[in-house]
């Protein structure tokens, strides 16, 4: 069969496997048809949705889990999916009401309630994990609950709150399944989505099932089975082996950049993503990286066209500000500050501030995440050349890895990001707002006020001003350095089909459609 190319216009495409332990419960043929092997390197943090905030687990939670709302392909805004409806008060935005559907049902034979949905997002909020996605309720006051219906109550106007609802952070879980106030343990999830968790086994395959009492926005599709690798050589030697059927996130540079799409043994998807990739610095006061002269220094001296080249082949774009090229208040912030690589600028910044060189610092990264290593050699060769800084570069388990930055352990460490809804939003508050997921404590009440006030338009076109008024404080501020955004691409089998609607850019990651041809 001729192979497909197709290029949409989209912010992420994730895919992951996850938890801890093993087990098979059912078939994973039960629902009649062949399974569709499914391969990344992606990693998960947690089963618990109230543990989790990272694309390996809320890819997987987009399929065993349900959200009042959701995302269709192509859709900008979110449309009911356990919800019947869901609406902000007439001339409000701080309070925001959804009418829940009356035929939802656990896996147990549990009715869904009113009851289940606030205890879902309360419990992410008392819970409040280091690695979970807390910081995305920020404005989330309380949660009301009375049969059918559910009131959120903001603590100040937040037009994309409802973009919040519809992501993993708003999965709805059992309330007599999951403690109030602590992770649920194990390797077993009780949701109502699309999907059911039929097998695990750590480290190695996630085993999905049609859920045949989903009721919602989507349809059912063919048995999963998700295959994770250690790393991108990994996932090419299962993809060369015919171990799956589909590849993605992410396969090595090398085989991307020479990816053909006249080949008929493969199906590419190309996506025009807008997957970002950052330095994040530990600002607070100890670190050598506290200074921000310290940090302009390094802003001076990175140089994003080689690292594309060099690491990536070519199969990322340089970025020079937070929200990517594509997303309403991209600016080019960075390269307006620092135009040019300049090691006299970046030793007179350094002269200025007082500090001795060599500045010594760490630098982290996750082990399996891409060209992480080759990127971390290439920023290490970068800033050691200038003789102005002497970098220790360490690499950790992902979720170590997490559980490092999170704890303030290291002083930069270059983490991945993929947008949580369809909004600049997603790029601003969780990696710069103060509390923000990304943990660098650095806190900026003009960047808060920028982000609050952009919070108060419905009408999403009108916010680019505040956008860029953050971009240009960030690039001033430097407690992160934009480094690459990044094409998506998935790669089929000639006979599996669907590829192109896995992802464009709301979140969600749809297994369903995928389908033998």
């Amino acid at each position: 069969m001729r192979s497909v190319r197709m290029r949409i216009l989209m912010t992420l495409l994730v895919l992951a496997v996850v938890g801890v332990g093993g087990w098979q419960l059912l078939p994973t043929q039960d629902s009649g048809g062949a399974v569709i092997k499914v391969g990344t390197t992606d990693t998960v943090t947690s089963l618990d949705p109230a543990g989790a905030y990272d694309a390996g687990s809320w890819a997987l939670f987009s399929n065993v889990f349900q959200s009042l709302l959701t995302y269709v392909p192509g859709g900008a805004s979110p449309v009911p999916d356990a919800a019947r409806s869901c609406s902000f008060a007439k001339g409000s935005l701080v309070t925001y009401t959804c009418k829940l559907r009356d035929d939802l049902t656990f896996g147990s034979g549990a009715r869904v309630t009113a009851e289940d949905v606030k205890f879902s997002f309360d419990r992410v909020k008392k819970i409040d994990s280091d690695v979970g996605p807390v910081s995305l309720f920020s404005t989330l006051k309380s949660v009301d609950a009375h049969d059918l219906t559910v009131t959120f109550h903001l603590s100040s106007p937040d037009a994309t709150f409802p973009f919040k609802v519809a992501t993993g952070a708003g999965s709805i879980v059992d309330h007599t399944r999951y403690p109030a106030n602590a992770l649920r343990l194990g390797s077993r999830v009780d949701g109502t989505g699309p999907y059911e968790l039929t097998g695990y086994t750590k480290g190695k395959k996630v085993a999905l099932s049609p859920n045949t009492r989903y009721k919602g926005a989507v349809s059912t599709g063919s048995p999963i089975e998700l295959r994770y690798y250690s790393d991108p050589d990994a996932l090419e030697k299962a993809w060369k082996a015919k171990d799956v059927q589909a590849a993605t996130r992410q396969l090595p540079p090398a085989v991307l950049a020479a990816l053909n799409t006249s080949d008929p043994d493969q199906r590419v998807y190309e996506a025009e993503a807008a997957e970002t990739r950052n330095l994040y610095f530990d600002t607070r006061s100890g670190s050598p990286l506290h200074d921000t002269g310290v940090r302009r220094a390094m802003a001076w001296l990175i140089d994003r066209d080689r690292l594309a080249a060099s690491v990536y082949d070519g199969t990322v774009e340089p970025l020079y500000s937070l929200v990517p090229t594509g997303i309403t208040g991209h600016t080019t912030s960075f390269f307006d500050n620092y135009p040019a690589r300049s090691a006299q600028k970046a030793r007179e910044l350094l002269k200025s501030a007082g500090v001795a060189v060599p500045v010594k610092f760490t630098y982290g990264y996750g082990l399996g995440s891409g060209a992480a290593a080759a990127e971390a050699k290439e920023v290490k060769r970068q800033l050691e050349a200038s003789g102005l800084f002497e970098v220790d570069v360490k690499a950790f388990p992902w979720a170590e890895f997490q559980k490092q930055w999170a704890g303030g352990k290291l002083d930069a460490y270059a983490v991945g990001w993929v947008a949580d809804y369809p909004d600049p939003d997603t790029f601003a508050g969780p990696l710069v707002g103060t509390g923000s997921t990304m943990n660098t404590g650095y806190s900026s009440k003009a960047v808060d006020d920028y982000i609050a006030a952009s919070r108060q338009f419905a009408d999403r076109s009108r916010v680019a001003g505040d956008f860029r008024d953050l971009q240009k404080a960030i690039a001033e501020d430097v407690p992160v350095i934009p480094l690459w955004q990044r094409k998506e691409y998935v790669v089929t089998s000639p006979d599996v089909g669907g590829g192109q609607f896995l992802a464009d850019g709301d979140g969600v990651f749809r297994l369903w459609k995928l389908d033998w041809i």
